[in-house]
């Protein structure tokens, strides 16, 4: 699952350039967002949230046949973000608020439009970033992992026959939650360019076929844990970063006495 557009790249082609190959993975990824929200308003929501994960794949292969091709683009950029907007936001948040949200009338609705306004801001302010900075790492969740979170809920949910108020309310309060965090200041990893020495190449492979071969156990469950652990990385380690600093201010102030 890609978390950036296939105009983040170093180096790209004059502005109104279009480059076919990544523009039509991103077009690829924008139908598949589409086609979540016509299943979500048939009533399909596994195969919305199945279709939401897909978009997401592509979302991933445009920015990298881009930067190996070298064909990223202003043109690339924009149509990323444009395509990001209803894949990652308007998508998940109709999958949410007819799959439950709806009940909580204003404040479902609410709620599934703070969802679509932060992920604008949320794309507006990482066009607006440095490139080398939003390599390493980001700032506030990705909106796709948001929309990743919302799509492996309903995969899990349906996969473990969750219902009642309880999964109605855990879905309120998880929209507003991504919402505050893709705006927020939580720093996430960014996974674009994984730095490895040569020596350890082999070992991350044989630990990437694990990771693989334990979400094709149960995808339904292992995607959404994966996605959980994903999202609250962001706020475990700002925590951990006040208390380390925290502790090490107290410490400093009390060597100083």
């Amino acid at each position: 699952m890609k978390l950036t557009g296939h105009g983040d790249a170093e180096h790209t082609h004059p502005r109104g350039t279009i480059c076919l190959l990544p523009s039509l993975l991103t077009t690829v990824s924008l139908f598949s967002g589409f086609y979540a929200i016509i299943s979500a308003i048939n009533g399909d929501f596994y195969t919305a949230a199945v279709a939401i994960l897909v978009s997401g794949i592509f979302d991933g292969l445009d920015g990298r046949v881009a930067r190996l091709t070298g064909t990223s683009s202003q043109f690339g950029m924009e149509y990323d973000s444009l395509c990001d907007l209803v894949a990652f936001g308007v998508a998940p948040a109709i999958v949410a608020y007819l799959w439950t949200l709806q009940g909580y009338g204003r404040y479902g609705w609410l709620a599934a439009f703070l969802y679509v306004a932060t992920t604008a801001l949320r794309l507006a302010r990482f066009n607006t970033q440095d490139a080398t900075a939003a390599s390493k790492e980001f700032t506030g969740l990705p909106c796709p992992a948001a929309a990743g979170m919302i799509a492996t809920s309903v995969l899990f949910c349906l996969f473990v026959d969750v219902t009642g108020q309880m999964k109605d309310f855990a879905m309120l309060a998880m929209v507003y939650f991504l919402s505050y965090l893709m705006v927020s200041t939580h720093r996430y990893l960014s996974f674009k360019h994984p730095e490895t020495t040569r020596a350890k190449a082999f070992h991350v492979l044989v630990g990437m076929v694990l990771v693989i071969i334990l979400i094709a156990t149960e995808p339904q469950i292992t995607l959404f844990f994966v996605a959980m652990i994903y999202v609250l990385s962001g706020p475990l380690a700002g925590l951990y970063h006040l208390l380390f600093n925290g502790r090490k201010s107290i410490d400093s102030a009390e060597k100083t006495i």
